[in-house]
C-alpha cells in the first residue's frame, strides 16, 4: 500500500462486537484470564499491552518499514530507552548538533553509566578516529536540530557495520513521510511522536522502530514493560487518529516551508537560511538522495545579532513564539535561549516550525517584522 493508505488502515481494528468502523479506546487496566489461566487474548496488563497502543505501534511500524515498534509517553522516554538498553561502560557516538533534551539527558543522567562523545558525524574521518572497543551505538540526528545538518546514512551505516556497531536515526523532524532510515540500513529509529505525528501540539508520546527483533530489540521491549513509561490508551487513539492525515499534513508543511525559505534567502535583513531545499544547502545533495521531500522545520539568522532576532520574534502575528514543532499552527522562537548554557547554537538564529496556515499570510507577516 501507498503511504496514504497505509496511515488510514494500518492502525484501526473495527470492533467486532459493535460493529464500529473505528477501533473504541479501551481503558481496562487488567484484562480476563481463561479457565486455566491463560490470557488467549494476548493481554494481561495494560502496562504490558493494550489494544490502542499495539495499534500505534503496528501503523508506525509499517509506516517506517520496520519489524516492530514500541511506543512510549514521550520522546525523551523513548531515547532514554534506547540508552538504558546499552550495557554499562558501552560508548556511544552522537552528532554535535542534536536536539538538547536528549543530549542534556546522556550528560546528566548517563554520565558514569555510558561514555559518549559529540563529534562531527558528517566527517567520516572525525567517526573513525572515535570509534572505540567498547563504541556500540552511533546516534544520528538528520535533519538535526536546529541547524538542519544533513548526514548520510547509507555512508555512516557502511561505516558502523565495519566495526560491528548499531545506528540509530532520530527522524522526528523528516517523519515517516519524508525519510526512511530503516530503508537506507539503519538499525532502529526513533520519534517524538508530540511532533508531526500527534500534529497538533496536544498530544506527548514517542516511538522506536526496529529493522530486526533481535536480542537488542528484546531488551527495549523489556524496558518499555517494566519501566512503564508508555502513552495511555486515550494518547495512542488520538496518535493513532492524527497519523490518519499525516501524509497530507506533512506534505503542506513542506510546501510551505520551501516557499519561506525562497523568501527568506533573498531578503536584505537575512545572514543565512539553513533549509535542506535551498541548493546553497550544504549538504542538499544528500538530502535529495535520501529524503522524499525536505521537511516543514527551518532556521535562519539575522544579520543584527541577538537584539534583532529577538526583535523580530516579538513582531510576529501569526507564528506563535514557543518551543515545540510540527503542529498545524507556525511556531517560532530563539533556539539558544531555549537550550541553555553551553549551546552551540548562534545567538541570531531563529528556529521555524512552519505551519499550515497561507503561505502568502505567513510570508506577509514575516516581511512585516523584518521591516
Amino acid at each position: 500500500m501507498k503511504i496514504e493508505t497505509t496511515a488510514i488502515h494500518a492502525g484501526n481494528q473495527s470492533d467486532e462486537n459493535t460493529g464500529a468502523v473505528i477501533q473504541p479506546i479501551t481503558l481496562s487496566t487488567t484484562y480476563l484470564r481463561d479457565q486455566d489461566g491463560s490470557y488467549s487474548s494476548g493481554y494481561i496488563y495494560s502496562r504490558a499491552g493494550n489494544p490502542n497502543r499495539t495499534q500505534l505501534e503496528n501503523v508506525l511500524t509499517k509506516l517506517e518499514y520496520g519489524a516492530d515498534a514500541a511506543a512510549f509517553s514521550s520522546g525523551n522516554a523513548a531515547g532514554m530507552t534506547a540508552f538504558q538498553s546499552l550495557k554499562p561502560g558501552t560508548h556511544a557516538i552522537c552528532p554535535d548538533d542534536m536536539y538538547h533534551g536528549l543530549r542534556n539527558q546522556l550528560k546528566h543522567m548517563f554520565a558514569g553509566i555510558l561514555e559518549f562523545d559529540f563529534v562531527d558525524v558528517n566527517d567520516e574521518q572525525v567517526l573513525i578516529d572515535h570509534i572505540k572497543p567498547n563504541t556500540g551505538l552511533i546516534w544520528l540526528e538528520t535533519p538535526s536540530n536546529p541547524l538542519l545538518k544533513i548526514t548520510d546514512i547509507k555512508k555512516v551505516v557502511a561505516l558502523a557495520k565495519q566495526y560491528q556497531i548499531n545506528v540509530l536515526v532520530d527522524n522526528t523532524f523528516a517523519t515517516p513521510v519524508c525519510q526512511h532510515p530503516l530503508l537506507l540500513g539503519a538499525d532502529m529509529v526513533m520519534h517524538s511522536s508530540t511532533k508531526y505525528i500527534g500534529g497538533h501540539s496536544d498530544l506527548m508520546g514517542g516511538v522506536l522502530i526496529t529493522a530486526a527483533k533481535d536480542e537488542w530489540w528484546t531488551k527495549i521491549r523489556q524496558i518499555q514493560e517494566l519501566g512503564g513509561a508508555i502513552p495511555s490508551p486515550a494518547d495512542c487513539y488520538y496518535l493513532t487518529r492524527s497519523i490518519k492525515t499525516l501524509p497530507y499534513r506533512v506534505k503542506g508543511h513542506v510546501q510551505n516551508a520551501q516557499l519561506l525559505a525562497d523568501f527568506l534567502v533573498k531578503h536584505d535583513q537575512i545572514e543565512s537560511v539553513l533549509y535542506p531545499g535551498l541548493k546553497s544547502h550544504p549538504q542538499h545533495e544528500i538530502a535529495a538522495k535520501q529524503m522524499d521531500y525536505f521537511g516543514g522545520m527551518l532556521s535562519f539568522c539575522l544579520k543584527g545579532g541577538e537584539a534583532e532576532a529577538k526583535k523580530v520574534v516579538n513582531k510576529l502575528k501569526l507564528f506563535a513564539q514557543a518551543t515545540s514543532l510540527g503542529g498545524v499552527e507556525s511556531l517560532i522562537e530563539h533556539r539558544a535561549s531555549v537550550e541553555g548554557p553551553g549551546t552551540v547554537t548562534p545567538q541570531n538564529l531563529l528556529r521555524v516550525s512552519v505551519g499550515l496556515e497561507h503561505i502568502d499570510d505567513l510570508i506577509a507577516d514575516m516581511e512585516q517584522a523584518l521591516s
